[in-house]
């Protein structure tokens, strides 16, 4: 880890959290509704339910879930993400409010921390979030989520005639909308580097003032899509799995994003007590 990084040691903050590969969940209803909210639905056609209650047992955070340990990490996670969204003057960050969730190697925990985070920052009072499913080989954003495949950012990026308000999935969690991957292509890398990508990004980033975009990037180590991702990303928080990624990973997947001013690292999944999985934050 470079000299600029800090471990949640320090202030000798670390508290359990369930992260890992989940099982692909099954839709809850038409539509992968989950709470089977047929007047919702009917009102707004893009409307899906998450089910909140499966979720939680997942060990996923949900906004009616209390004070449990995990809404206490992706607070402090959240904050300095937050902080640096928000700056403004000389420490304005271009596209701050972009912030892509990548790993070195698949099955680190990145989409467990993806969804987390976005769902933390759904809790703030004055932002919304649009959570996007930009592992666009292997989406596993709707998976989690108990959701149903779905149109999405590559179908917007392959027909200029589709806007991005027709493929956007509202929720029952109240500021917080999903983007899914859509179709897959063969083309994906080239896509995500495209100027329709870079204009679709500059749209999402200026659009509205109070949003935040999280974006499930795929590994860094395993496809070239993440590279054309992360590029144009304001912020980047990397997910590394304790005791699983080696000191070599870690060390070519920082090489290959050292363009990028704004990295934050999750040490995800580590042994500090025998039975227990905690993780450390740096920044």
């Amino acid at each position: 880890m470079s000299s600029k990084e800090r471990s949640s040691k320090d202030s000798g903050r670390q508290e359990p959290v369930i992260l890992g590969v989940a099982e692909a969940a099954a839709p809850y209803g038409p539509d992968g509704a989950g709470g089977g909210d047929a007047a919702a639905a009917a009102a707004h056609p893009r409307y899906r339910a998450l089910n909140l209650d499966r979720l939680q047992e997942q060990g996923m955070l949900t906004h009616d879930g209390g004070r449990s340990a995990v809404a206490e990490d992706f607070r402090i996670i959240k904050r300095p993400l937050l902080r640096q969204a928000r700056a403004s003057g000389a420490d304005a960050i271009r596209h701050g409010n972009l912030i892509v969730v990548t790993s070195a190697m698949p099955g680190e925990g990145k989409t467990y921390c993806a969804v987390n985070l976005a769902m933390s920052i759904a809790m703030e009072l004055d932002i919304t979030v649009l959570l996007v499913d930009a592992d666009v080989a292997r989406p596993s954003v709707l998976k989690v989520l108990g959701l149903a495949p779905e149109p999405g950012l590559m179908d917007v990026l392959l027909d200029p005639q589709l806007a991005m308000a027709d493929v956007i999935l509202k929720t029952n969690v109240a500021n917080l909308s999903i983007l899914p991957a859509g179709r897959s292509n063969k083309h994906a890398t080239e896509l995500l580097a495209s100027r329709a990508m870079s204009r679709l990004l500059a749209d999402i980033a200026s659009r509205y003032a109070d949003r935040i975009v999280v974006f499930d990037s795929p590994p860094l180590l395993i496809t070239s899509e993440a590279h054309a991702l992360v590029g144009q990303m304001g912020q980047v928080v990397m997910v590394v799995e304790a005791e699983t990624t080696t000191q070599h990973a870690v060390k070519e997947a920082l090489r290959q994003i050292e363009a990028c001013e704004h990295i934050h690292l999750i040490y995800n999944k580590t042994k500090s007590f025998a039975g227990n999985d905690y993780y450390g934050y740096y920044d």
